[in-house]
């Protein structure tokens, strides 16, 4: 592969889509990328590097803040992995709570499910619930 590339390129030899590419580059996960003569955007082997970073920590659930963050911690040799660790260890910990609260809604739901006779009545405590009369636990 001869560098630089094409926005379409870079898309493809990264994954990400050139839609979300200029959007990554809007947010400042990339830097100013250059230019053609025609005002083409030419991508570096090492700005494709970065999407695929920048891909990878969104399969893994990370907000744009976060990989924000995470982008400048490693590109910076001067950083400590203390750093990085912080910023995983926060977002394992806030994907635990998600977890957790999923959890809470799938017990309630199974719950209005199991009071619910699925018959030929019109009363039906999911519904009831939903509007606000029904007591399920939580």
């Amino acid at each position: 592969m001869s560098f630089p590339v094409n926005i379409g390129e870079a898309a493809r030899l990264s994954g990400v889509s050139a839609k979300m590419v200029r959007h990554y580059e809007s947010l400042g996960l990339l830097p100013r990328v250059g230019r053609t003569g025609s005002g083409y955007r030419q991508y570096s082997e090492a700005e494709v590097h970065t999407l695929r970073f920048i891909k990878r920590s969104r399969e893994l659930g990370f907000s744009m803040d976060e990989i924000a963050e995470l982008v400048s911690l490693w590109q910076n040799r001067r950083r400590t992995s203390a750093g990085v660790k912080r910023v995983a260890q926060k977002h394992a910990d806030e994907l635990a709570q998600r977890i957790e609260a999923m959890q809470s809604m799938q017990r309630t739901l199974h719950h209005l499910i199991h009071c619910c006779h699925g018959d030929d009545r019109p009363d039906c405590p999911i519904l009831d619930d939903l509007a606000g009369h029904g007591h399920a636990p939580h």
